[in-house]
């Protein structure tokens, strides 16, 4: 066979739509969402929040009030087109005609929350400064620290996976994982003062609830331990991935895991792993190696 009947061949069977690929893909999206465009979103979001960062300096009030409301209504228009391709991709709606409603419905509520994001994003910035003492100030850590960008993805994702809106998030926060290293489910409840310092390798499980006042360092996994199945085999989406609360310090390459309850006022160690409850006011060391054998979650 010539090397142009093998390119004709395998364009020809490349090109067929197979069932699998329509399986993964409805049928009625002509469009997939586009992660260049969710990506000026984001930027888009971080010049809004933190307004003479990512763009120009703008010092009076006035002209600060027209460069956001550019901003707004590009976001607007943006956002709104990959909220409708993200219902069409995953058929979240059963009527097409009704995609552009709710994706309006959906860019509208996300944008009147946007002051709230800030809020909490600038509580970020607070919790970094505080506990970091080679910070040299705010503006340091918005513009060089991953804990801002993986927080700015994070808190746009969780927003919008609240208003329904489907896929959109895990682009987002999978934009600031590929990035940062720091990998942050958008269906996390995470609160005020959160801080990540260093960050990379950090994991933060679907259904893990994150109090105030926390703080992580790099290598961190806040992670499920074991799976229920269904009678198919399937994996259940239940809560997995632990409860921290407020004033929770967790050193690095420490590992977290299942459904358990890390009490208030606690400190976790580095290198240690954590499967049980942890009552307030704990301080956990792993002083030597421990050996032990595991019987559920999966190998572990």
């Amino acid at each position: 066979m010539s090397s142009e009947e093998i390119l004709l061949k395998n364009i020809h069977l490349l090109s067929r739509s197979s069932n699998k690929e329509h399986d993964f893909i409805s049928h009625t999206a002509k469009e997939l969402p586009l992660v260049d465009t969710l990506r000026r979103v984001v930027d888009i979001v971080k010049a809004i929040v933190f307004p003479g960062f990512f763009d120009k300096r703008q010092t009076d009030e006035n002209i600060r009030a027209l460069y956001i409301g550019v901003h707004i209504e590009n976001l607007y228009s943006l956002l709104k087109e990959q909220i409708a391709r993200g219902l069409l991709f995953q058929k979240t709606i059963e009527r097409p005609e009704q995609v552009d409603q709710v994706a309006e419905h959906a860019t509208l509520t996300f944008i009147d929350r946007l002051p709230e994001i800030k809020r909490l994003l600038y509580t970020d910035v607070e919790a970094m400064v505080c506990n970091d003492p080679a910070v040299s100030g705010s503006g340091e850590v918005i513009f060089c620290y991953p804990v801002v960008q993986a927080m700015t993805h994070y808190r746009m994702a969780h927003e919008l996976l609240l208003l329904g809106v489907p896929v959109i998030p895990r682009i987002i926060t999978e934009l600031a994982h590929s990035v940062t290293g720091i990998d942050i489910h958008p269906g996390a409840q995470i609160g005020e003062y959160f801080c990540i310092d260093h960050g990379t390798g950090v994991v933060i499980g679907e259904t893990c609830i994150i109090g105030h006042h926390v703080m992580l360092y790099q290598g961190v996994t806040l992670g499920a331990k074991s799976f229920t199945f269904d009678n198919n085999g399937h994996p259940i989406n239940l809560p997995r991935h632990p409860i921290i609360e407020d004033n929770v310090t967790i050193y690095s390459n420490s590992s977290v895991l299942g459904r358990i309850c890390v009490g208030h006022d606690s400190i976790i160690g580095g290198n240690v792993w954590l499967t049980e409850n942890v009552p307030p006011y704990s301080r956990i060391l792993q002083s030597k190696a421990v050996t032990a054998s595991f019987t559920d979650g999966l190998g572990i």
